[in-house]
C-alpha cells in the first residue's frame, strides 16, 4: 500500500492528517484528564472503591437475573447471524489492541445513553429489562470465541460500573474466567457479576466453547460532586471522535445486518 494512502484506500491529505492529529491530542489530554480525577471519583463512591463488587448491593439486578432465559432467547435468534455479527474492533476502532480478526464480536444496544433503535427492536425483552436498570449507559452482547485471550485493558472512565450476565458459559468454567486488578471472576449462568473495569483486567477463555454474556454499564452511586463531574465526563466522552466513530459505525452495521435479515426473509417467503 503507497505510504500516501490509508488501508482502505482514502488519500492521505492535509486536512485527513491535521484530523488524525487532532485525535491523538484529544485522546491523550482527554486520558490524562480521566486518569487525574480517578481518585476523586472513587472517593465520591457510596459503594466500596474496589475492582469486584457485592451483586448484593445492587437489588436492581434482580429482575435481570430472573427474566435470564428471556434475554437468552433473543440471543439465541441474533446467533442464527452469527458470521453477520461485527466484531469489536469494526465498531469502535480504539479497540482494535484487544479485538482481533472476528475471534470477539458483539450486539450493541446501547451506548453511552443512546439506545440502537434497530437493535433494541429486535431484542425487546432485553431492551425492557435493560430500562429498568437506573441511570443505564452502555449495554451490549459479548460473544467471545473459543480459545481467545483479551489483552490486560481499562475501560473508559471511573464514572460507570459494568455488571455480566452470564448467559452461556462454558462447561469448563475455571477455564473461562477475568481477572479484575488481583481479584479472580469465574462467570455462572443466569447470575450477574459486578465490577469496576476501569481497574486494569484481561479475559481468558481457554475451552473450546463459545462464551457470551450481556454486559451493561450504569452510573457509580456517588455524592452529588461526584455525579456531576460524572456528568461533564459524559457529556466530553460522547463529542469525542471515541464516541462518534462508534456511533456512525454501528449504525452502518445495524443497516446491513437488518438488509441481511430481511432479504433472508423474503428468500424464505419466495421458497413457500
Amino acid at each position: 500500500m503507497d505510504a500516501g494512502y490509508t488501508r482502505d484506500g482514502r488519500k492521505k491529505t492535509l486536512l485527513w492528517r491535521a484530523r488524525k492529529a487532532r485525535r491523538r491530542f484529544v485522546k491523550k489530554t482527554g486520558r490524562k484528564f480521566i486518569l487525574g480525577v480517578a481518585n476523586f471519583i472513587g472517593r465520591q463512591g457510596t459503594v466500596p472503591d474496589r475492582p469486584v463488587h457485592d451483586r448484593n448491593l445492587y437489588p436492581f439486578l434482580g429482575p435481570v437475573e430472573a427474566n435470564w432465559t428471556t434475554i437468552r432467547a433473543e440471543l439465541a435468534e441474533l446467533l442464527k447471524d452469527r458470521e453477520r455479527l461485527p466484531a469489536f474492533h469494526q465498531i469502535s476502532r480504539d479497540q482494535k489492541k484487544i479485538s482481533k480478526a472476528d475471534r470477539w464480536k458483539v450486539f450493541i444496544l446501547y451506548g453511552f445513553g443512546v439506545p440502537s433503535r434497530r437493535n433494541c427492536e429486535r431484542c425487546p425483552e432485553t431492551a425492557k429489562l435493560l430500562q429498568q436498570i437506573p441511570n443505564l449507559q452502555s449495554a451490549w452482547f459479548s460473544i467471545l470465541s473459543p480459545h481467545y485471550h483479551i489483552a490486560r485493558h481499562r475501560g473508559v472512565t471511573k464514572t460507570v460500573l459494568r455488571s455480566h450476565l452470564g448467559l452461556i458459559i462454558p462447561k469448563e468454567r475455571e477455564r473461562c474466567r477475568m481477572e479484575v486488578g488481583q481479584d479472580i471472576v469465574v462467570w455462572e449462568t443466569g447470575k450477574c457479576v459486578v465490577f469496576d473495569d476501569f481497574f486494569p483486567h484481561e479475559v481468558w477463555n481457554d475451552t473450546d466453547e463459545e462464551r457470551v454474556v450481556l454486559i451493561f454499564d450504569f452510573d457509580r452511586p456517588m455524592h452529588l460532586p461526584g455525579r456531576l463531574v460524572g456528568k461533564l465526563l459524559t457529556w466530553g466522552i460522547k463529542r469525542t471522535a471515541y464516541f462518534k466513530d462508534a456511533e456512525r459505525n454501528l449504525k452502518n452495521w445495524d443497516e446491513r445486518l437488518e438488509a441481511a435479515v430481511t432479504t433472508a426473509e423474503e428468500m424464505m417467503e419466495a421458497r413457500n
